[in-house]
């Protein structure tokens, strides 16, 4: 499979957004992408107006996602993107979901909302209460997690299980003291603890920290953008998976039991 990993710093302007990942969707087909991966909530973001994300909120079949659906029309690309869709009730869901050939294939809300280091996420968003699905991409199948989600092994290791030899990680990965040293040792960590490929794509700009990463079912770090806006390619082989399971059994050896959603 070849993933293209498309960051870049999210404009508090919708259309401006849609522009962009519209042109990273043409140049991720014509380098033969058979995965877009984008950073996560990518309709609107500005640092001095933490609401936008709730006020710039669009349903599924708002005019952003409409927009993208109508570009993938007869192609084999899958795009994988986290955007914040009103909830009905004046708050919103942070929903990853996975578009190819005109229809949405997948939907993620985020289960583990960022309410830490001074954030506070659950503010506007309402939690997902569903384990995400796995989309089959180019024979290898893809499971879904968003940004905070990685701080969490329960949800990697309960994709695994379900057979994920891919995650993806779209994210906007806040500055801070550590934080991009937290960033490389969960990326990391995910992937190794599991034996699959993690692809983690992070938003760039004043407030996010960037540095897209791929690393490998072995936790070799394969792949790697800075701080800037960037588009890169990595092949994945599902035999890497494979051998690092035999070699690596984990999955196989664990002692306790398939990870489970709980009701708070």
């Amino acid at each position: 499979m070849k993933v293209a990993l498309g960051q870049f710093a999210v404009d508090r302007d919708w259309e401006v957004n849609l522009t962009t990942c519209l042109d990273l969707m043409v140049r991720a087909q014509k380098g033969g992408a058979d995965l877009l991966v984008l950073p996560e909530g990518i309709l609107a973001r500005d640092i001095a107006d933490p609401d936008l994300v709730l006020k710039a909120a669009q349903p599924l079949d708002g005019p952003f996602v409409s927009r993208l659906l109508a570009a993938s029309a007869g192609t084999n690309l899958t795009t994988m993107m986290s955007i914040h869709t009103p909830t009905g009730d004046g708050r919103a869901f942070n929903v990853l979901i996975a578009i190819r050939n005109s229809e949405i294939i997948a939907q993620y809300r985020k289960l583990h909302l960022y309410d830490a280091f001074a954030m506070q996420e659950s503010k506007n968003v309402s939690p997902g209460h569903d384990v995400p699905p796995l989309v089959e991409v180019a024979g290898m199948k893809v499971g879904m997690m968003t940004c905070y989600d990685v701080r969490f092994p329960e949800l990697a290791r309960r994709l695994a299980l379900d057979g994920a030899q891919v995650l993806v990680l779209p994210a906007a990965w806040v500055k801070g003291p550590l934080k991009e040293m937290h960033w490389d040792v969960l990326v990391t960590a995910r992937a190794l603890e599991n034996t699959c490929y993690l692809v983690a794509v992070g938003e760039c700009g004043e407030r996010s920290i960037g540095n897209s990463m791929v690393v490998d079912p072995l936790g070799v770090a394969i792949a790697r953008a800075a701080e800037a806006p960037a588009l890169i390619f990595v092949e994945l082989d599902a035999e890497r998976v494979a051998h690092a399971r035999r070699v690596l059994p984990v999955l196989d050896n664990r002692c306790f039991a398939t990870p489970q959603l709980f009701t708070k």
